[in-house]
């Protein structure tokens, strides 16, 4: 074996040395519970976690489960008012904190603690402050006059208040990915702007947002991901209990009450599925249509 060939096999050895931790836990943690859910989506459980071959049972079951589609609901009523607010408020923040302003590595860091903050944490302070008795919001509204409404209890309000946090606490990841984006833009079209008398306003729309496309682009995708799988922010706030789950629960708190609660993971693999094809075809929908909004330089 010649020396080229003989550092190549070294190298080859080595690199994947290198990734084999990784490569490993993908395999155990992701893989293979991936082809697990795929042959539990077929089978039918029993008592004392006994199961047999069910076929598609499973997913007969789904078309008749009204519980089923009315978390799906959910979960798009919650995806549609949280995930546009999020980039749009994310991206005014992230224009006025890319400007020379006092204090900017301190609003920075603001913004972004709720993104290193624990959710089950951040779901309970905020559970405090909805609290219709003791409540920090319903004090403030009282002090003005205004008898605040039942947050978490009432149907009305309970996806508005998930909305909110969800809103709230998204801000400051976008934020940083968003201030990436606005300083990757030659400041060379804005000079330009200043010598045609551009206003800042027409600039932000003409200059700002066509070039920051590809970086809406990629935080729209993770952001319906992440949207689609919320969880923690429901069993925290609302509660399995509480008497508006059902107006509130996403269909990730629903294949958690299957598979948990009601031991029947053969079901719950099957919602899991529903959901991966739901997130793979609005993943593709959007990279189909990236071509007619995403202007690159």
């Amino acid at each position: 074996m010649s020396g080229i060939n003989k550092k190549k096999l070294q190298d080859w050895f080595w690199a994947y040395l290198m990734i084999l931790p990784t490569l490993a836990g993908t395999l155990i943690f992701s893989i293979w519970p991936l082809i697990q859910s795929f042959y539990l989506a077929f089978t039918k459980w029993g008592a004392f976690g006994s199961y047999e071959w069910g076929g598609t049972v499973n997913f007969e079951r789904m078309l008749g489960d009204t519980v089923l589609w009315q978390s799906l609901r959910n979960t798009i009523v919650y995806t549609v008012g949280s995930v546009p607010a999020g980039i749009a408020l994310s991206i005014v923040v992230a224009a006025l904190l890319n400007t020379k302003i006092r204090g900017m590595s301190t609003y920075r860091t603001l913004y972004f603690l709720p993104v290193v903050t624990m959710p089950v944490a951040v779901a309970m302070v905020w559970r405090w402050l909805y609290n219709a008795d003791f409540g920090l919001l319903n004090h403030m509204l009282r002090s003005v006059g205004i008898e605040g409404p039942r947050w978490l209890t009432d149907p009305k309000y309970a996806m508005l208040s998930l909305i909110i946090v969800s809103v709230w606490s998204s801000i400051g990841y976008n934020m940083v990915i968003f201030l990436s984006g606005l300083q990757g833009i030659s400041k060379q079209y804005y000079e330009a702007a200043d010598i045609d008398g551009a206003s800042a306003f027409v600039q932000f729309f003409r200059i700002t947002l066509p070039l920051l496309t590809p970086t809406i682009f990629f935080v729209t995708v993770t952001s319906l991901i992440s949207a689609f799988q919320v969880f923690e922010l429901i069993f925290t706030m609302i509660g399995i209990n509480s008497p508006v789950i059902r107006h509130t629960q996403s269909i990730v708190f629903y294949f958690y009450r299957q598979a948990f609660v009601n031991m029947d993971k053969g079901y719950a693999s099957a919602i899991a599925l529903l959901l991966f094809a739901i997130i793979m075809a609005v993943t593709i929908v959007q990279f189909r249509l990236q071509r007619r909004w995403v202007h690159y330089e």
